[in-house]
């Protein structure tokens, strides 16, 4: 790598780092939002939900703008973005304003998520792609893990004082990327006269390869937003875990997650390539969740769900490498459809295992199941060849 390519990418993963660290840093005051301002526990969830809304809509939109004007412009948006959306939230008094905030950070994080994995994708090559975007899934981790904590913290001092200080280190990223990244160029285009109209431009999107790819997307963020959001629940009411095995169980993940990404994942990918690591993530995370439903002891439950999560770190950027080996035009495009394709997932995932864990304790989890086996099979319908990826036909 030049010395301006590696200098990119640090200022990405810092930038990265920061952003999801002060995302990060609200959750744990949220609760106490909720009872200051007397908000339901239906207002809670449809700030999350415009979050995920928002992000859905603008991701494909926002990437095809940054093949045209560049990545640079639209990582330094989003980072303004983000800044104000978490210092509209600290001065916020009202129900509206607090959605208003979390309707900008959703809109936040479709700039700058899968514009950042596009310019990766731009300024690599091939063989460097997986270490590099195995890196930047690690900072997004990272700054989601230490956030809470971190967001714990300075609540000591006042339930807003993590907003404010999510604000400044948007702007400090804001700062950080405005000086020190390079310039890019934007992405050769059609002329006018060449470029499809309507849902046309979106054609090229729905062939055999791009919509398998597509689907695993789909399932792996349905599966982990499906497993994870009624875990502690699952797990208290079911097997009697207590908060400090809940807390251990999902400490341990972290840890393990930043270990494989940062100094496995390039490996896994150069000893078995990204198709094969996401077939047998796949299913590891299908026999985990089995083990979970059916075991009674809890350190094999504490096992199993590690494998299952350390499944599902491994499936997106696994993924996602794949995904920008497809094309050499129209990155931005293609990861904001796959950021669009996790939010539907991490939409739904939550909703269905909510409504099925009332109808019976087993059922949400042996759905995730049937969807990773799907995905599993899925596996078998695409090949990797002269580089690139493609699905039988």
């Amino acid at each position: 790598m030049t010395k301006t390519v590696k200098k990119t990418i640090w200022i990405m993963l810092i930038s990265e780092f920061l952003i999801c660290l002060g995302m990060s840093l609200i959750f744990p005051v949220m609760p106490f939002i909720k009872t200051e301002y007397h908000f339901s526990a239906f207002d809670m969830g449809l700030m999350s939900a415009l979050f995920a809304l928002v992000q859905f809509l603008a991701s494909p939109v926002v990437g095809r703008i940054s093949d045209k004007i560049g990545r640079k412009p639209l990582l330094v948006w989003g980072l303004v973005a983000f800044a104000g959306g978490e210092f509209l939230f600290a001065l916020a008094n009202h129900l509206w304003a607090f959605n208003v905030s979390r309707m900008i950070d959703g809109l936040s994080a479709a700039m700058y998520v899968p514009t950042s994995m596009a310019l990766a994708a731009d300024i690599t090559t091939p063989r460097q792609r997986a270490k590099v975007i195995g890196w930047l899934s690690a900072a997004f981790s990272g700054g989601l893990i230490l956030g809470p904590g971190l967001g714990g913290i300075l609540a000591n001092f006042g339930y807003k004082v993590p907003f404010w200080v999510a604000g400044v280190l948007g702007v400090i990223s804001t700062l950080v990327t405005i000086i020190g990244l390079p310039k890019d160029e934007p992405q050769a285009q059609p002329t006018e006269s060449e470029q499809p109209r309507g849902w046309g431009k979106y054609r090229h999107l729905l062939t055999g390869k791009l919509v398998s790819l597509f689907a695993m997307i789909l399932v792996a963020a349905f599966g982990l937003a499906g497993f994870e959001s009624i875990y502690s629940l699952y797990v208290n009411e079911v097997h009697h875990f207590d908060l400090n095995s809940i807390a251990t169980v999902l400490t341990l993940n972290g840890i393990i997650s930043l270990i494989l990404q940062v100094f496995f994942f390039e490996k896994m990918v150069v000893w078995i390539g990204e198709l094969k690591l996401v077939r047998y993530s796949y299913l590891l995370g299908a026999l985990g969740t089995l083990v979970v439903i059916y075991d009674h002891s809890h350190w094999q439950i504490i096992v199993a769900t590690l494998v299952v999560f350390e499944a599902f770190d491994l499936l997106r950027p696994a993924i996602t490498t794949l995904l920008t080996k497809t094309s050499d035009r129209d990155q931005g495009l293609l990861n904001g459809v796959n950021m669009s394709l996790t939010s539907i997932g991490n939409i739904i995932g939550p909703l269905i295992s909510g409504a099925t864990l009332d109808m019976s304790n087993q059922l949400p989890y042996l759905i995730v199941t049937g969807f990773l086996f799907a995905a599993f099979a899925i596996t078998f319908g695409v090949r990797v060849g002269s580089g690139r990826t493609s699905a039988r036909n």
